[in-house]
């Protein structure tokens, strides 16, 4: 579609819908639930699914109350440790799958979903995260849940061996085009396997989601300590998400996706991992897409957001010649990546011990 400008308000996330993207809620925890903020985000159209990050659930263990009650009946019958941290994200992830339910059923399965990573210690194998994953999806007992498996070998190792069985997949942290295209292959893959075990290839969604602000950031970073171009601040994320949505494009018209849509199968959506960052989700519009985005950017996004139709589709010319321009400038995307990919790993350790450590402290007090 051309570009435009469109109103502001409650028009912008029907302008959203229109074009294909579903406007989700990151950084869900329990609070979020019982306050009823939840309930008003998927009642006026604002959360169209939603997930989870073990960081937000450790600081809200920590610092608010919502997760004291279960915590105190977990302590009175002396629970193991990781089996409360189960039991308090699969409580959240139940309960967020039954307020989206509606979403869900309107939308015949496309959105309404909620992710969660599997609880499993910091640093687990393929195996580790493949068990965890699908003794989470068990716990959730709920059709609208996925698990969350970061894009690493031992990530999509468990995320195809997760889809083989028929649970959907949301993989995260995916920061480059050749990243991208080994979720594609390992997506394919893992419904091959589950329509050889005679499985429903219509009802296992997946997600492929991308930290365009942390693409930004690190790429301005560099240019930063160059001291180069400041004009091209800013340009890196978006220049990558075209990349990566041209091979979206092309891989939906493979013969092999043919044969797996004709079974049925559900193509793969592309998340744009925005956090507070309401000009990503202006500028990341295309079909099939998802925008998952802090409660405060939601609100920003309705009060004061702007859209000008797809900026994605047709895009990759553009893309390539930004790409090289950054390159000229000292800005080797390989290396970005494989920062990107190392820091999420940190990030995942460092998050889950977090909450395994303020649980504990929970539990003993």
């Amino acid at each position: 579609m051309g570009e435009r400008t469109v109103t502001s308000g409650g028009e912008v996330l029907r302008e959203l819908l229109a074009e294909g993207v579903s406007p989700w809620l990151d950084g869900l925890h329990r609070s979020l639930l019982t306050s009823g903020t939840l309930t008003r985000l998927v009642a006026d159209g604002r959360a169209r699914g939603a997930t989870t990050d073990p960081g937000v659930l450790a600081a809200e263990v920590s610092g608010g109350t919502s997760y004291a009650q279960q915590l105190s009946h977990l302590a009175c019958r002396s629970v193991p440790l990781t089996t409360a941290v189960q039991a308090l994200c699969a409580y959240d992830l139940r309960t967020a799958c039954d307020e989206l339910r509606p979403v869900f059923t309107a939308t015949q399965g496309l959105d309404g979903h909620v992710s969660m990573d599997p609880v499993v210690y910091p640093g687990g194998c393929a195996g580790a995260l493949a068990d965890a994953a699908v003794a989470l999806h068990r716990a959730a007992c709920r059709p609208n849940a996925l698990v969350k498996l970061p894009a690493t070998d031992d990530g999509l190792a468990a995320a195809g061996e997760c889809l083989a069985q028929g649970i959907g997949v949301h993989v995260t942290g995916i920061c480059s085009v050749q990243r991208y295209e080994q979720v594609v292959d390992v997506w394919f893959a893992g419904l091959e396997r589950a329509r050889d075990a005679g499985l429903d290839l219509s009802v296992i969604p997946s997600l492929a989601a991308l930290p365009v602000a942390r693409i930004d950031a690190e790429v301005d970073g560099r240019l930063r300590d160059a001291g180069a171009a400041p004009e091209l601040r800013g340009t890196a994320a978006l220049a990558v998400a075209r990349l990566v949505y041209r091979q979206y494009e092309e891989g939906l018209g493979s013969a092999r996706w043919r044969v797996l849509a004709a079974a049925g199968a559900r193509p793969q959506r592309l998340m744009w991992a925005v956090g507070s960052g309401v000009p990503y989700v202006e500028s990341l519009v295309a079909w099939g897409t998802v925008s998952a985005m802090s409660e405060a950017a939601l609100g920003a996004v309705v009060e004061r957001g702007r859209l000008r139709g797809d900026t994605l589709t047709g895009q990759d010319g553009a893309a390539r010649a930004a790409v090289a321009r950054l390159e000229r400038c000292g800005v080797s995307f390989g290396e970005v990546a494989k920062t990107l990919e190392a820091d999420s790993a940190k990030h995942r350790v460092s998050s889950w011990r977090a909450l395994r450590g303020v649980v504990g402290e929970r539990l003993r007090a």
